[in-house]
Parts: structure tokens; C-alpha cells; sequence
């Protein structure tokens, strides 16, 4: 049979709720999302490291509920709670007075009004370093889940999406191999599809076990 080759295409990834993959590493979360309009205090804080799914997860509840999303670094203390929102990456702003001051005024605003506030983070508060304790107390009273390690089934569907966002159509089988030699984390995934991608391109050739095996050998703690 023909070698199919892999091209230099626009990579438009996916971030529609079909296009999450729901398993017991982060179902949990998503039932979460799903039943928003119960959420105590009408906030949640979800936890996962990163390349977990938090931002695809942060996309479908926003689809839901109509609610915006910038990340911690843009939130300026006036924003009106006139919708729901969602702050990615709350605990990267930690040990930022300014910063940290305007998150703390604007939960305040959405606690007010009752209306929804879904902030994102790798870390716990307790664990972030935050300096504004009450900015870290409001946090942690936060509706808190966190999105588990994710096992090898969840992995292969993590690397189909990748690759298909890339628009690069890569076997099961060359799938569960890959997920065998690599990190089993969301980070070491995409690092492994990156580094696949950009050497099938250079090399023209197409993604199977034959050439990725030597590569995912060469790469430092299987993409870690």
C-alpha cells in the first residue's frame, strides 16, 4: 500500500464537548461543569497539571453557560459580573500584589451579584504562594476538583485528539505503542505529538511504530 505522508496543514484544535474524551480521571470534573448552576457560592476552582484539559473543559462549560474566559493576568479589578466568567491559570499570578488585588475585588463583584466564576489552576491555593491571604481563603472556600492522572486508555484518546487537531490520522495501534514509550501525563503527550509531527515533516515520513519507536527512545525520560 501507498505511504500516506503528513503535511504542513493549520492545526485548529478541537474544543467542543464531543470532542472531550470523559473517563474516570476527570469525569468527575466535568459532572462539576455540568451541574453549575447548583455551585455553592456560584464559583469552582479546578485543579489539574498542565495539558490536563482544564482549558478544553473551560471552553465547553462556557459554551454552556455563555460566560466569557481570559486568563489571571488580565483581570482588572471593574470588570462587572454582567456574565459568567472563567480565570485560567489563577495560581500563576501568586506573589503579584497588583494582580492578586484585582482577582481579590473582582471574586468579590461575582460573589455579590451570584454570578458565575469558574477559575482554573495547576496548583492548590494552600500550595500556590499567594500573598493576600484573603484572596487565598476566598479561593479555597472555592467548589475545588481536581482532574486525576490520566490512565492509557485516556492517553491514546489524548494523542488521537492531538494528532486529528493537527490533521494527522495516526492507528490505534501506533496509538496504545506510543503511550507505552512516553511520560503518561497530559504535557508529555503533546510534547511527544510536537516533536512526532515536526520529525514526520522533516523526514516525510508518515507516523507508525517503525518510526516512532527510535525517536520516543531518543527523547529525555519518554518526553518528560
Amino acid at each position: 500500500m501507498p505511504q500516506q505522508l503528513t503535511f504542513p496543514l493549520e492545526r485548529r484544535e478541537a474544543l467542543g464537548r464531543d470532542d472531550f474524551t470523559v473517563s474516570a480521571a476527570n469525569a468527575a470534573a466535568m459532572a462539576l461543569l455540568d451541574g453549575w448552576a447548583n455551585w455553592p457560592g456560584a464559583k469552582a476552582l479546578l485543579i489539574g497539571p498542565k495539558g490536563a484539559g482544564k482549558t478544553h473543559l473551560a471552553h465547553v462549560w462556557a459554551m454552556q453557560s455563555g460566560a466569557r474566559i481570559m486568563d489571571a493576568t488580565q483581570v482588572r479589578a471593574d470588570i462587572a459580573p454582567s456574565t459568567g466568567l472563567v480565570v485560567e491559570d489563577v495560581d500563576q499570578i501568586a506573589g503579584d500584589d497588583e494582580a492578586e488585588e484585582h482577582l481579590f475585588h473582582l471574586h468579590n463583584a461575582y460573589s455579590s451579584a451570584q454570578t458565575p466564576l469558574l477559575m482554573t489552576a495547576t496548583r492548590s491555593p494552600a500550595h500556590a504562594g499567594f500573598v493576600l491571604p484573603d484572596l487565598q481563603s476566598r479561593l479555597q472556600g472555592a467548589l475545588s476538583l481536581s482532574i486525576d492522572t490520566p490512565d492509557d486508555a485516556l492517553l491514546v484518546d489524548v494523542l488521537d485528539k492531538q494528532f486529528s487537531d493537527r490533521q494527522i490520522k495516526v492507528p490505534h495501534e501506533v496509538l496504545a505503542f506510543i503511550v507505552t514509550k512516553m511520560e503518561r501525563s497530559f504535557d508529555g503527550a503533546r510534547r511527544v505529538v510536537e516533536m512526532l509531527d515536526r520529525e514526520a515533516l522533516l523526514q516525510r515520513r508518515t507516523i507508525n511504530k517503525q518510526f516512532a519507536g527510535p525517536l520516543l527512545d531518543k527523547m529525555p525520560d519518554g518526553g518528560a
